[in-house]
């Protein structure tokens, strides 16, 4: 590390008294908001909220060294539990720490590799359908805990409803989810009633983490068992938390480093399962709140981490007494407010293959209930998409000059694979004329495809008796035309 960097990471934990008291309450606040939806996200996930908290506890101070974006609050909540729920349902706790070190190691693998890049392929239409989908799969994952109950655990659903979205009008120093925690469990146990609770659900800490390898066998059988569940888990994680990177880094109009937060974010998963939790990712909510409350270096990340546990140990009876109708409220909450309800005004305002990209993704993880397969699927239909818009818009406009019996054709737009068929078809190989000269001054060749196709009109053309002359490639056209088309070497000018 340089000594301006060094200097750089040293000015991310501390830059004076006044910043480290907002990040350290910031921080604190930040807790709290976590408190409610990792425990949340862990009763989706199938887990025991305690393998949540522990997770988030050690991916907090993990992350808060070694990721790239500082004042990012990262946990074990979000798309990654929605993609470890049908490993646990399948194959239990071990098998998921296994895929959680797995996933770790398939991140830091992306982060030194530099592949954050891959994020620009990731289209606005992607991204909204990724949203939609995950909000849809939040929703979906609380309807079982909303068939068969009591009518006062609907009446608590209202009610805890009702608290998150009126409190914020009067007051918004606490969160919202969190006062409706308090309020619904206050209730519950002074007026008992049928309702399932968060002890119900299975073990909350009672004391710190500690070291351990899962518990499996070493062989081919896990891995193949843990791998599609790891690939997916690192890849929606990485999403989740490249996303929630570029959120900040607007907010606070500055940049990050997303090489770094794969790396990081890799670490900390590889720690998380170790000491016997879920892989974790950015939280948006939480980093939002972290920000906005005025949290802008590493020190908050790190408080929200250490205070979680601080918190979850000594009020473990009762956070035990929480009522599941509080949970479903704010997952309720939580779905309403990811689904980018503005992409329904904007299938009718946008092109249709946007639109088709995004409900695409939405149907495709909704129906596999894989958000990585989801975003696959979405990217590549916005590439062909794209590979069709661009062979569009490349033409060939043929002229022929009788004085001197040339026929010209005059080349434009974008000459690549899915093009190269169509370029072809535009010239005459039975050519008549004796002079023909291909005008590539408006044109550019991609790739080898291109050339090879080009090559082959050239070739056909004089074993027809034509004299060819090719003419305006461009320097990087050129480059091309010479390493992979060397016959035509003396044609080009």
């Amino acid at each position: 590390m340089t000594i301006s960097a060094f200097s750089r990471y040293r000015a991310e934990w501390y830059s004076g008294p006044t910043a480290a008291r907002r990040d350290i309450l910031a921080g604190m606040v930040g807790t709290f908001a976590l408190i409610p939806e990792v425990i949340a996200f862990s009763f989706v996930a199938g887990i025991d909220p305690e393998v949540g908290l522990f997770a988030s506890f050690v991916i907090g101070i993990v992350i808060a060294f070694a990721g790239g974006r500082p004042a990012m609050i990262s946990g074990a909540a979000g798309s990654v539990a929605l993609v470890a729920a049908a490993l646990v349902h399948a194959h239990g706790l071990q098998y998921l720490l296994v895929a959680t070190i797995l996933a770790g190691m398939l991140q830091i693998a992306f982060g030194l590799a530099k592949l954050d890049v891959l994020m620009r392929f990731v289209s606005r239409s992607v991204h909204a359908g990724f949203v939609n989908a995950l909000a849809i799969l939040i929703f979906s994952a609380q309807v079982p805990q909303m068939v068969g109950v009591s009518w006062q655990a609907y009446a608590m659903i209202a009610g805890g409803l009702a608290i998150i979205y009126l409190v914020p009008r009067i007051s918004s120093a606490i969160p919202s989810p969190l006062i409706c925690i308090v309020v619904l469990t206050a209730i519950a146990m002074w007026f008992p009633m049928p309702l399932k609770t968060v002890g119900d659900l299975g073990r909350l800490p009672d004391s710190l983490p500690s070291f351990g390898l899962p518990d499996v066998p070493l062989s081919w059988d896990t891995l193949r068992i843990v791998a599609p569940y790891a690939l997916a888990m690192a890849a929606v994680g990485l999403l989740e938390s490249m996303l929630t990177a570029n959120v900040v880094d607007e907010m606070t109009e500055t940049r990050s480093s997303k090489a770094r937060e794969c790396t990081g974010l890799g670490l900390a998963n590889i720690a998380a399962g170790a000491f016997g939790g879920i892989a974790g990712c950015g939280m948006i909510g939480q980093t939002v709140g972290n920000v906005r409350y005025g949290g802008t270096g590493r020190l908050s990340t790190m408080v929200a981490g250490v205070f979680l546990l601080v918190v979850m140990v000594p009020l473990r009876p009762w956070v035990a007494q929480v009522p599941v109708a509080a949970l479903v409220a704010i997952m309720i909450m939580v779905s309403i407010s990811t689904f980018s309800w503005g992409s329904l005004r904007d299938l009718v305002r946008h092109p249709k293959v946007s639109s088709v990209v995004m409900l695409a993704t939405v149907v495709v993880t909704v129906a596999t209930h894989d958000l990585s397969l989801g975003v696959g699927v979405g990217v590549l239909l916005s590439g062909v998409f794209f590979a069709w818009k661009v062979t569009r818009m490349m033409d060939v406009v043929v002229d022929y000059d009788a004085a001197s019996d040339t026929r010209v054709y005059s080349v434009t737009g974008q000459v690549f694979f899915a093009s190269a068929d169509i370029f072809a078809d535009r010239f005459d190989l039975r050519e008549e004329a004796k002079h023909v000269r291909i005008d590539l001054t408006g044109a550019h060749l991609w790739d080898v495809t291109a050339v090879g196709v080009l090559d082959d009109v050239v070739a056909k053309l004089r074993r027809h008796g034509a004299v060819v002359e090719v003419v305006g490639l461009n320097q990087a056209s050129a480059v091309l035309v010479d390493r992979h088309a060397p016959l035509m070497r003396d044609l080009a000018a």
